[in-house]
């Protein structure tokens, strides 16, 4: 049996400085593994013992590793996990399917298709971002891989009620708004992770899938695996949302990373079992 393990990055598996959640006393916090550097700086981590557990994961042959994230292409690649490569891996929300690092023409090439005939076009919404934010708390405004829109902004500053605003705006028009730390991302709602890892299961014949996310960008995805996670902090922890199969876990910070990947691989290999029997 194939097992396909489909996992968020950011506050999922990998952690910021900012969003470790080290709030035991300082000779108590794990070791930790900088998995990421960015302009010669140190900028994402894991526990060693999370990156152990992962990097035994995928030397494991009846497992399919696949990092599935809203960063574009060109920020995935700065990552650099314990283990064997991933052969696959999901980009932009789904927009982008890496195979061996290279995209998939044949997969943008469908999204392509689906978001023309299901949602207002990018240009619209990336207009209506820009006009409607203001200079106090915008700091920066940023199209990803031609597929959707986000804003990075001093949340401190945000007026309370300017995300319902545009969250309503953008559902009328078949977008999704999701406020993650200090990025306001909006998102075509076909553009989805789950579909990228329906068509990798269905490429690698894996028939068991397995996912971990804390934000409402990664709900679909959740809904979607046959076994899910969250970890204690995020939107989906903020909301108490949770659904059958999957487990709302009790860690936050890094040390939600390290219980995903063990959960993973406990899933994993009693899958296995359950399948040899």
């Amino acid at each position: 049996m194939t097992v396909l393990i489909a996992s968020d990055l950011d506050r999922t598996l990998i952690y910021s400085a900012a969003a470790l959640g080290l709030t035991m006393p300082d000779p108590q916090a794990p070791r930790l593994l900088c998995v990421e550097v960015h302009e010669n700086k140190p900028l994402s981590f894991m526990t060693e013992t999370a990156a152990g557990l992962l990097a035994a994961l995928t030397e494991d042959p009846d497992v399919v590793f696949v990092p599935t994230t809203t960063r574009t292409r060109k920020q995935y690649q700065r990552i650099r996990f314990p283990g064997r490569p991933a052969a696959y891996a999901i980009c932009a929300n789904g927009g982008q399917l890496l195979v061996d690092g290279v995209p998939d023409r044949d997969w943008r090439r469908q999204v392509a298709a689906r978001l023309a005939a299901e949602c207002a076009p990018l240009e619209d919404v990336r207009a209506h971002l820009v006009a409607s934010a203001d200079p106090a708390w915008l700091r920066k405004e940023r199209i990803a891989e031609d597929l959707f829109a986000y804003l990075v902004v001093e949340r401190a500053l945000l007026p309370a009620d300017w995300v319902k605003e545009l969250t309503e705006w953008a559902e009328a028009r078949g977008w999704t708004v999701s406020l993650q730390g200090r990025k306001i991302y909006a998102v075509p709602r076909p553009l989805t992770k789950s579909a990228a890892m329906h068509e990798v299961a269905r490429r690698t014949g894996a028939t068991r899938t397995l996912a971990a996310g804390d934000s409402l960008l990664d709900a679909d995805l959740l809904l979607a695996a046959d076994q899910a996670w969250r970890p204690g902090h995020g939107e989906l922890a903020d909301a108490r949302w949770t659904a059958p199969d999957v487990t709302a876990l009790a860690e936050a910070g890094v040390l939600a990373g390290e219980e995903i990947v063990r959960q993973f691989g406990r899933a994993a290999t009693g899958s296995g079992r359950r399948s040899a029997d």
